[in-house]
């Protein structure tokens, strides 16, 4: 019996040790073909990357020696801090005070046409002296061609040197070691390389002049390099902002022309810089503005008519391509914006949606839009403080509706403000006249009522089947 046991104790230590040969057979092999794996990849990877390790070595040492993304592209989160960029300075004095308003250009060499000396001509010649002390100038002259950039900036200081060594005029140079890479980009939309290639240079370019200008001004205006400006722009733009303010704005439009007459806060100008580029083989520059504006809560576009700059350049600096494109809400010389002074407004009309009252006083492009009035009905202007009038202008009706007007009207003034349950007002009015044609204007309103207006009223002197669209209300004031 114990002999039994004993076999049997033999037989099951040979069992283990079977299986352990088993398992260590396995664990051997396993090991051994994860180690040949390892050698085969290590194998195909050198022969892939011996191929590719110069390329990459060439690659990096052209990237870090010329410092490409290190400053272009470091610390991309940090969306209000400055892009490090070594400018060269080609034309410039330094800058005594911050200025109210930079303008900023970029141009490149055009295969036809030669634009921007005319630009930078219209914009001194448009300002008062008055309005030149508030304004600076800069001009990136992005081309990569040092020869065409040194007959620019030769031209430039021959005919604008004053405005040089006033402070007015920079002309400046990102050079092209700063910049990322440029061939190779994503065709996105189709286009084809050369193009893609330009608008993304293009974004970098207008990137490198905002991340400059942004501690030089309080605003800032995006022009192209071959636009013409209204006369007495920047005091436009003066009455525009001070209208806008306690307003929350990202840009304000002053062409309706791709990346001409964009208005920002200098103090954006960083964030700007950085999302251009972040993006800038993605889409052409005024594209990715409207999304910049977007993700900055500004929902809609506000733009302001007249337009104040025009595009003049027949010729594109892509490729020399014809380029007619107008702005035809630009006015040169006959551009007078409103002061509008603060007021309330009421209406006992059907307002349609989201057309309400107060869109027929701003400034910006849009208007108040109501159901057929009625006999009787008012549309009241309530200012917060007496104010002597000049001129009065109130427009009805636009060009695609344009029998949305008022076809019985009048126009009056008031003094005294009651305070009702409901509204203020004024308890007693005094009749300026009618309109005609759907539009009331009348100028020297101070010397034919005989006290500071308090109320201005429209009235509605009989009913109409017509809806109603009052698309502006402009006061001029003394």
């Amino acid at each position: 019996m114990f002999k039994f046991y004993q076999m049997k104790h033999t037989f099951q230590i040979l069992d283990k040790m079977r299986c352990l040969r088993k398992r260590s057979t396995v664990s051997f092999l396993g090991v051994l073909v994860i180690f040949l794996l390892f050698m085969n990849l290590y194998i195909e990877d050198s022969y892939v990357l011996e191929g590719d390790k110069q390329l990459i070595r060439e690659t990096s040492t052209h990237q870090l020696n010329s410092e490409r993304y290190v400053h272009t592209f470091k610390d991309l989160s940090n969306f209000s801090g400055a892009i490090n960029v070594t400018y060269r300075y080609l034309a410039a004095t330094p800058l005594q005070r911050k200025r109210y308003l930079t303008i900023g250009l970029s141009s490149v060499k055009r295969k036809k046409g030669n634009y921007l000396l005319e630009t930078i001509k219209s914009i001194f010649e448009q300002s008062s002296y008055e309005e030149l002390k508030e304004i600076s100038v800069v001009v990136h002259l992005a081309d990569f061609n040092s020869s065409w950039r040194d007959v620019m900036v030769q031209d430039i200081t021959q005919k604008f040197a004053h405005h040089i060594i006033a402070g007015r005029l920079m002309v400046i140079h990102a050079p092209e070691e700063y910049y990322p890479i440029l061939d190779g980009l994503k065709r996105n939309y189709n286009d084809p390389e050369d193009r893609v290639k330009f608008r993304s240079k293009q974004n970098v370019d207008y990137a490198f002049l905002l991340n400059f200008c942004a501690n030089t001004s309080y605003y800032y205006v995006m022009l192209e390099d071959d636009v013409r400006c209204s006369k007495n722009f920047l005091t436009a733009i003066k009455k525009v902002i001070a209208s806008l303010e306690g307003t929350y704005w990202v840009t304000l439009e002053f062409s309706k022309l791709g990346y001409i007459g964009k208005l920002y806060h200098s103090h954006d100008l960083p964030r700007l810089a950085h999302f251009l580029l972040m993006f800038y083989q993605e889409m052409p520059c005024d594209w990715l503005l409207t999304h910049f504006r977007g993700l900055l809560a500004q929902k809609n576009v506000i733009r302001f008519k007249p337009s104040l700059f025009q595009h003049m350049g027949y010729y594109s600096s892509y490729k020399g391509t014809e380029n007619k494109l107008k702005d035809d809400d630009f006015e040169e010389d006959s551009f007078d914006i409103p002061d509008n002074p603060p007021a309330s407004l009421y209406t006992n009309m059907n307002v349609f949606e989201n057309y309400e009252a107060s869109k027929a006083y701003s400034i910006v492009d849009e208007y108040f839009w109501g159901k057929p009035p009625s006999t009787g009905d008012i549309f009241l202007i309530v200012f917060e403080n007496p104010t002597i009038i000049k001129k009065i202008k109130v427009n009805t009706g636009t060009e695609d509706r344009q029998n949305d007007i008022l076809h019985h009207g009048v126009l009056d003034v008031g003094e005294k403000v009651i305070l009702t349950k409901q509204i203020k007002r004024c308890d007693s009015y005094l009749r300026l006249g009618e309109f005609k044609n759907g539009n009331f204007e009348m100028s020297d309103v101070n010397q034919k009522i005989p006290f500071d207006i308090h109320c201005m009223r429209i009235c509605v002197t009989k009913t109409q089947k017509e809806w109603l669209i009052i698309r502006s209300i402009s006061i001029w004031t003394s």
